[in-house]
């Protein structure tokens, strides 16, 4: 999964030959899971055809501050576009486009709206051999770096004027690939292991039945794939779900026992920064596994429960310099019992859910959780998605690493 996935690319397009590659740029960016806008100038139109670019992208592409043919029209707001982006890549940047970005001339719509960008800006140069060498060239160069904007370097090869030498503009694949080195690199949790628990446990009972709960998995699964954007490697241990995850960043571990999954976090802990506990695992197992199935013959059936072991507790003892996060699902004296479980498994934090809030627990998209860290500080939250939660989580473990 890219890093680009679910992001919002603007995409600034010059009036220079390299406009043509715009259309494999775009499908490239529709590939990687992006949401993508185009924003052009009018000389650019000379070189690719919006119709191609609004198909590509399935949007209307901008290139005007408002139609002229249409009295009616709406005012395309450069403003709202450069706030929408997530980053904004003007590809191609030919000479005349990037003086205007630097000296701040926007008389046209592109120039307006990298204006108003808040997001970071890529630029790939795009020009002959003498222009892209030109000292007021360079000068450009320097002056949108200083900015902040980020220049994927031109190739050398073949050039529209028959030369060859430098200026021609970076294949799309190797712009994308460029952007998504670039993003992956500056990710805040980058070079982090993290280990994750997700999910309900089975005890077996016989072949058949097993003893378990309503667990989804849902809220260990988004905190691994908020955990992963963020630049995480990720390493989830997950019980029985339906739920699916594909992301490079993430190592699916399928375990179905709490034996299992005791096996597994022991397996991966001395290696991770980070252990996160969000699986609801089973206290209790049947003492004795009957090897076939149990006939119906009596009205009652006694089975004999041992206590599991607990993971959570277990890995308490053995951590070193891990930040150890637990949850703890309560229906009364919440607070207690969740301070309670810090001091008794040494843990760093603990969420805290209760049964008896609208919202939260099991098999529901949203949660309401309390934070208590092992100083005893207690940070309510309101009924949130679990998205939204997990995001919550990860900034969490963002401050203990500033960052």
């Amino acid at each position: 999964m890219s890093v680009l996935r679910g992001k919002n690319i603007l995409l600034g397009v010059s009036g220079g030959i390299a406009a043509y590659k715009t259309a494999s740029l775009v499908r490239l960016f529709i590939k990687a899971g992006a949401h993508v806008q185009v924003v052009m100038t009018p000389a650019s139109k000379d070189f690719i055809t919006p119709l191609t670019l609004s198909t590509l992208s399935k949007n209307p592409v901008h290139s005007s501050f408002y139609n002229e043919d249409d009295e009616n029209a709406v005012w395309n707001n450069h403003v709202e576009l450069g706030l929408w982006a997530d980053f904004m890549v003007i590809a191609p940047a030919t000479a005349n486009t990037m003086a205007k970005m630097v000296s701040g001339n926007a008389d046209n719509l592109l120039v307006a709206t990298y204006l108003s960008a808040k997001c970071p800006v890529y630029f790939a140069p795009a020009m002959d051999l003498d222009m892209y060498k030109h000292p007021s060239t360079l000068e450009s160069f320097n002056k949108l770096t200083s900015f902040g904007n980020i220049m994927i370097p031109a190739e050398s090869g073949e050039l529209a004027s028959g030369l060859s030498g430098e200026g021609r503009m970076a294949e799309p694949e190797n712009i994308v690939a460029f952007i998504e080195h670039d993003i992956a690199g500056k990710l805040p949790l980058r070079g982090k292991k993290v280990l994750i628990t997700a999910g309900p446990t089975y005890e077996a009972i016989d072949p058949v039945r097993f003893i378990g709960n309503h667990s989804s998995g849902k809220m260990g699964y988004d905190i691994a794939l908020n955990a992963a954007n963020a630049g995480a490697e990720v390493v989830l241990v997950s019980g029985p779900t339906h739920l699916q995850l594909s992301h490079p960043q993430i190592e699916v571990v399928r375990v179905v026992s709490s034996a299992e999954m005791y096996d597994a976090c022991h397996r991966y802990f001395n290696n991770v920064d980070v252990a996160i506990a969000a699986a609801a695992v089973a206290d209790y197992k049947p003492k004795n596994v009957a090897p076939q199935k149990i006939k119906k013959a009596e009205a009652t059936l006694t089975i004999e429960l041992e206590k599991t072991k607990d993971i959570l507790a277990s890995l308490g003892e053995v951590k070193k310099s891990q930040y150890l996060i637990g949850f703890a699902l309560e229906t009364e004296n919440e607070i207690e019992n969740a301070k309670a479980k810090i001091t008794k498994k040494n843990l760093d934090l603990i969420v805290l859910n209760s049964l008896n809030d609208e919202g939260g627990g099991f098999g529901k998209d949203t949660n309401k959780v309390t934070f208590i860290d092992r100083n005893f500080t207690i940070e309510p939250h309101e009924l949130k998605s679990k998205e939204q939660v997990a995001a919550d989580i990860i900034n969490k473990i963002k401050k203990v690493y500033n960052v």
